[in-house]
């Protein structure tokens, strides 16, 4: 699923494109793509685009008369930029929304449709749709804390709950326990002072680091090629290769659909935790899908 760091990537790469143009029309291959009937789409035919945000994991496209096309990819959803007027073939693609110099397609891989489209009015409409998880960097340390330990999850759980952080998941979670130091099963409300110190600068690290990288190459080229894997990354994906910090083999810990990778000498004391109970402790305090996770309603 694209993260913070991928969306602002694509906002960077959208602004220059987009912003000051008129959005012609959108056109849907997909009905089930749209998941609001009020406003009606065709009212956004000929307005331009004033302003690009995101809403957690979700790209906002402002219009005028503070109309606002919202768009979640989900785990396999992408977005292309293309020739004006491009076809629409193939089962993948499931919109596009048409500019004078181009239009931006969305893509959605595998045959389950859980990509959307809300069309919502204003920013009580934005808030409708946002989990509420804090921005990482408009909190300070007191703030962090008091949101993770609000109940007690394990670290994995909670920094990717879209009710308490904004906008982390999978990938960035396995980079940011390991630039802490920290495994992916402690429990929040166990952990020292120093420890949310260490966890706090490796969240605002990590993703500083990232969107810096992602928006430099969003503005000289598309980023057409998002994937949860990149070259660069510490241990997510990196199952079996060298921790670039120690040389210790990564680890993993596989439950239900997904995985957590980690290096045990930098972040369990050499502890090795991929074993079934330890899967199962951490599917446990997950839900067993990304789609669940997304799913949970409002604290």
């Amino acid at each position: 699923m694209p993260e913070l760091p991928d969306i602002l990537a694509y906002i960077s790469a959208l602004e220059p494109r987009t912003i000051g143009q008129p959005l012609e029309r959108v056109r849907l291959a997909s009905p089930f793509l749209l998941r609001t009937t009020q406003p009606p789409l065709a009212g956004v035919d000929g307005r331009v685009v004033r302003r690009l945000r995101n809403v957690g994991k979700r790209i906002a496209i402002g219009l005028e008369g503070d109309l606002w096309l919202v768009i979640h990819l989900m785990i396999a959803g992408r977005l292309h930029w293309r020739a004006p007027q491009v076809r629409l073939a193939g089962r993948r693609n499931l919109a596009a929304f048409d500019f004078p110099e181009g239009s931006l397609t969305l893509t959605e891989a595998g045959t389950k449709r859980r990509a959307s489209l809300h069309l919502v009015e204003g920013e009580e409409g934005l808030r409708g749709l946002d989990p509420g998880g804090i921005d990482v960097f408009a909190a300070d340390l007191a703030q962090f804390s008091a949101v993770l330990t609000a109940e007690n999850h394990t670290l994995k759980r909670a920094l990717t709950d879209p009710r308490v952080l904004s906008g982390i998941g999978n990938s960035y979670s396995d980079e940011i326990l390991h630039e802490a130091r920290l495994s992916p099963l402690a429990q929040t409300q166990k952990l020292k002072n120093e420890e949310w110190t260490r966890l706090f600068e490796a969240v605002r690290y990590t993703l500083e680091a990232w969107v810096s990288r992602l928006t430099a190459e969003a503005r000289s080229s598309f980023p057409e090629n998002v994937t949860a894997f990149r070259e660069g990354m510490a241990v997510h994906g990196r199952y079996g290769e060298p921790c670039p910090r120690c040389g210790s083999r990564v680890l993993r810990i596989r439950y239900a659909d997904n995985e957590t990778n980690y290096c045990a000498t930098c972040q369990t004391g050499g502890k090795v935790l991929a074993d079934r109970g330890l899967s199962r402790l951490l599917g446990a305090d997950w839900p067993r899908t990304l789609d669940e996770l997304e799913a949970l309603p409002r604290r």
